[in-house]
């Protein structure tokens, strides 16, 4: 929404404020070879509401501390739209012209949403031809919000001492971190398919070589679990949270089997849920677009880490299921990461996708950027 990026050694830095945690990276590149110049993550606590003045002022002090911390340069950065308050829809129109979708998208379907032109920032991108029957149409990608919340984004991040210089939305940001392995020639037909399993929401993003073609938004999420686990033990939502980190770690032996068993099944009814809701995205992608299905689904998010969950999925969707490596093959050693508990580190995935906005990287077979995503 905000392309003001010029090309510098060292990147912006990317920030992701999720409804639980920040994140901060920032990334340089030289000779082929991109490293973490910093990284910093801190915990928002949950008892704050997401958007209040004690909110907004615990953000601002962590934001300004991180930075500090952490070592980072420069003080610009692409920041992450909120996804509870961004509307995204995939829509079917009759045009292939691109002045009647633009028309189109700034009438009709900003009033179907609820949105005007006049008071709300409104984008989208074209996914490409669509059958409907034997009528072909063309899928486009909405994305709305309101202008005021943007610029009340954008404050916070100010307030903070931070410049933002682009905004960015959170499948553009996950599509953007996995893309450098879709890079090669024949990678251009490929279907992909990338979940961020966050605290709020689940985003699907499914693409095509270097293109999203499908994004679809779930309400069910880490949150979710959550509450179920604290409903049925009987606990705070935060035990709940602690206990439920505790039973993913390999040394969890301290915790008897009878509560590991109460926690998994709180859980169940939400994860087969969750995990029927992604396959529907599956079914919808292959009727729309009548292409060839994918091959495997790379999970990133905190609740990507989850067992049950990771083993539904494994039984709904009939794919290979792995656990994203945003950082695979990056340099850390100037960032002090603790791998120990998450070797993967799959929850950086969206602030490494915004780090990585605007970087010029050539491919080593045809010399073109691996940073093609048309924002939104």
């Amino acid at each position: 929404m905000f392309e003001f990026l010029f090309k510098q050694k060292i990147q912006p830095i990317g920030l992701d404020v999720g409804h639980s945690m920040i994140k901060m990276i920032q990334l340089s590149c030289c000779d082929q070879t991109i490293c973490v110049e910093a990284a910093e993550e801190e915990m928002i606590d949950r008892s704050l509401e997401p958007g209040s003045d004690s909110w907004r002022q615990k953000v601002v002090e962590l934001l300004q501390t991180m930075y500090r911390q952490g070592g980072f340069t420069g003080g610009q950065v692409i920041s992450c739209l909120p996804s509870d308050l961004l509307k995204i829809k995939s829509l079917r129109l009759d045009t292939n012209t691109p002045e009647k979708i633009e028309e189109m998208i700034q009438t009709e379907v900003a009033q179907r949403f609820g949105m005007d032109p006049q008071r709300d920032e409104i984008r989208y991108m074209i996914a490409g031809n669509v059958y409907q029957g034997e009528e072909i149409k063309n899928e486009v990608i909405f994305f709305g919000i309101n202008r005021e919340q943007l610029a009340d984004h954008i404050r916070l991040l100010e307030e903070a001492n931070l410049t933002p210089v682009s905004m960015d939305t959170v499948p553009c940001a996950l599509f953007r971190s996995f893309q450098a392995t879709l890079r090669r020639r024949e990678d251009r037909e490929v279907v992909s398919v990338f979940v961020d399993l966050g605290t709020k929401y689940t985003m699907v993003i499914i693409g095509k070589g270097q293109e999203i073609t499908f994004v679809k938004q779930i309400p069910i999420a880490g949150d979710q679990l959550n509450q179920q686990v604290a409903s049925r033990l009987g606990i705070e939502i935060d035990e709940a949270v602690q206990l439920r980190i505790r039973l993913r770690d390999p040394q969890a032996s301290q915790i008897d089997a009878e509560t590991a068993r109460a926690v998994i099944d709180a859980m169940t009814n939400s994860i087969e849920d969750l995990a029927h809701e992604i396959s529907l995205c599956f079914k919808y992608y292959a009727v729309t677009f009548r292409g060839q299905r994918p091959a495997e689904a790379v999970f990133a998010g905190g609740e990507a880490y989850e067992a049950a969950l990771m083993d539904a999925l494994r039984r709904h969707l009939g794919v290979n299921i792995r656990i994203a490596e945003p950082l695979r093959g990056y340099d850390l050693s100037k960032a002090n990461f603790n791998r120990r508990r998450n070797p993967q580190m799959c929850e950086w995935a969206i602030a490494v996708g915004l780090a990585l906005k605007g970087m010029d990287i050539e491919q080593e077979q045809d010399k073109q950027p691996i940073m093609m995503v048309t924002e939104a």
